[in-house]
C-alpha cells in the first residue's frame, strides 16, 4: 500500500529537480570568481578573502550534517519550502553587507541552507524505477554539476560589469521564482524514519560504523573534491598574474569549459554495462591525476589550463556519480542519512582543499597549489587501491 501511494517521477518533477539542483547549488560557487573583486572593494588580502569560499563549504558540510537527515524524519516538500526562506535571506544579506566581516557568517549561512540538491538526489532515486535509478541520479547530478560550473561563468561576467553585489541580488530573485515553482509542482513524500531527531543522528553514526563501502566512498570523494576545490578557488588569482593578467569574467568563463567534463556524469550509468563501478572510479582518479600533470607542466598557458579543466571535471564527476550509485544501493530506507555521511565528508574535503590551496598560493604561488592538488588525488587513489573490493 505504501508503495502504491508513492508519487511517480514525472518529467516535470524530474526537470524541476535537475534545474533546481543547478540553481540552488550555484549559490555556493558564485563567490569564487568574485574573490578578487571583493578583496579590492574591501581592501583585504587574497588569503583573508578566500575564507569566504572556505566558510561557504564548511557551512554546506554543516547543512548536510544537520538538515539533510531531516529528509528521513519530516515531510520533504515542507522542509524544502522552509529552507528556501533562509536561502533568500542569506543572499540578500550578501548584497547589503557593509563590510567584509559580514560576508563570513553570511557565506556560512548560504552554504548551510543551499543543501536542497542533496534532498533532490535521493528523492529522485527513491521515486524512479529500479532500472533507471543510476540514469536518474546521473541526470540530477548533471544539473547540479552544470549549476556549479555555470555559476562561475555568470558570476564572473555579472561581477565584472555590474559589480559583485549584483550577483547576489539576481540570485535571490532566481531563488524566489524557484521557491514558487517547487511549492506548486513538487510532490510530498512521507518520511521513512519514525523516531526522534536525536535517534536519527545516532543512526547516522551507526551507518558510519557498519557500512564499510560508505566510509570508503566518503573518504575517496572528500579527497577528490579537496583537489578539485584547490584548483577552482585559486584559479582567479592565478589568472590575474603574468602571463595572463585576466579579469574575473575570464576566470568565470572556465566554468563553460568545465561543463564539458560535467556532462559526462549523465553517461556514467550507461558505462556501468561495460565496466565495473570500481574500475570506473579507478580510471576517474587517474584522469584527475593527469589533469594536475597538465596544470603543472602547461599551467601558464591557456590551452594547458583548458585541457586540465576538462580532465579534472570529467574525473571528479565520474567518480562522484559512481560513489553515489554505490551508497544509494546500501540502504534504501536511509537514503538521506547515507547521503548525509557522504556529502558532509565531501564538503569537509572541499573546505580543506580550499584552505590549504589558499595558503599554498600565498607562500608558493601556482606550484604550491599544484602540490596540494596532487597530494589529495594521490590520497584518493591510495584509499581506492587499498580498501576497495577487488
Amino acid at each position: 500500500m505504501e508503495h502504491e501511494l508513492k508519487p511517480k517521477l514525472t518529467p516535470v518533477i524530474l526537470w524541476i529537480m535537475i534545474i533546481g539542483s543547478g540553481l540552488v547549488v550555484a549559490n555556493n560557487y558564485y563567490n569564487q570568481p568574485l574573490l578578487s573583486l571583493i578583496s579590492k572593494d574591501f581592501h583585504v588580502n587574497e588569503s583573508e578573502v578566500s575564507n569566504i569560499a572556505m566558510l561557504t563549504q564548511v557551512g554546506y558540510a554543516f547543512g548536510l550534517l544537520f538538515i539533510i537527515p531531516l529528509g528521513d524524519l519530516l515531510k520533504r516538500k515542507k522542509l524544502i519550502v522552509i529552507d528556501f526562506f533562509f536561502i533568500i535571506l542569506s543572499l540578500l544579506g550578501m548584497y547589503f553587507s557593509p563590510s567584509v566581516e559580514w560576508l563570513f557568517p553570511l557565506s556560512f549561512l548560504i552554504g548551510f541552507t543551499s543543501v536542497i540538491p542533496q534532498i533532490f538526489i535521493p528523492m529522485a532515486s527513491e521515486l524512479s524505477e529500479p532500472k533507471k535509478k543510476a540514469e536518474t541520479v546521473g541526470m540530477v547530478m548533471s544539473g547540479l554539476l552544470i549549476g556549479i560550473l555555470l555559476s562561475r561563468v555568470l558570476s564572473g561576467f555579472i561581477g565584472e560589469y555590474l559589480g559583485w553585489r549584483a550577483v547576489y541580488l539576481i540570485a535571490a530573485f532566481v531563488m524566489f521564482i524557484l521557491w514558487i515553482l517547487i511549492s506548486i509542482f513538487l510532490p510530498e513524500i512521507q518520511p521513512n524514519y519514525k523516531g526522534s531527531y536525536k535517534g536519527l543522528m545516532n543512526s547516522i553514526i551507526d551507518l558510519v560504523k557498519t557500512e564499510k563501502e560508505l566510509r570508503l566512498a566518503s573518504f575517496r570523494g572528500a579527497a577528490g573534491f579537496a583537489s578539485f576545490s584547490a584548483f577552482w578557488t585559486t584559479l582567479v588569482f592565478h589568472l590575474e598574474e603574468a602571463p595572463f593578467f585576466a579579469s574575473s569574467d575570464v576566470a568565470g568563463s572556465f566554468g563553460l569549459i568545465g561543463a564539458v567534463g560535467a556532462l559526462s556524469a549523465a553517461f556514467v550509468g550507461r558505462i556501468n554495462k561495460y565496466l565495473s563501478t570500481s574500475k570506473i572510479i579507478f580510471y576517474s582518479i587517474i584522469i584527475m591525476l593527469i589533469s594536475w600533470g597538465f596544470f603543472f607542466k602547461f599551467g601558464f598557458t591557456y590551452w594547458g589550463l583548458i585541457v586540465g579543466v576538462i580532465l579534472i571535471d570529467l574525473g571528479l564527476q565520474s567518480m562522484h556519480v559512481s560513489n553515489q550509485t554505490i551508497i544509494f544501493n546500501l540502504n534504501a530506507k536511509a537514503s538521506n542519512r547515507v547521503n548525509t555521511v557522504y556529502m558532509t565528508s565531501y564538503f569537509i574535503g572541499g573546505s580543506l582543499g580550499t584552505y590549504f590551496a589558499a595558503n599554498a598560493w600565498t607562500k608558493y604561488q601556482w606550484n604550491g597549489v599544484v602540490f596540494v592538488g596532487i597530494f589529495f588525488v594521490v590520497l584518493s587513489l591510495l584509499s581506492h587501491l587499498i580498501f576497495s573490493k577487488k
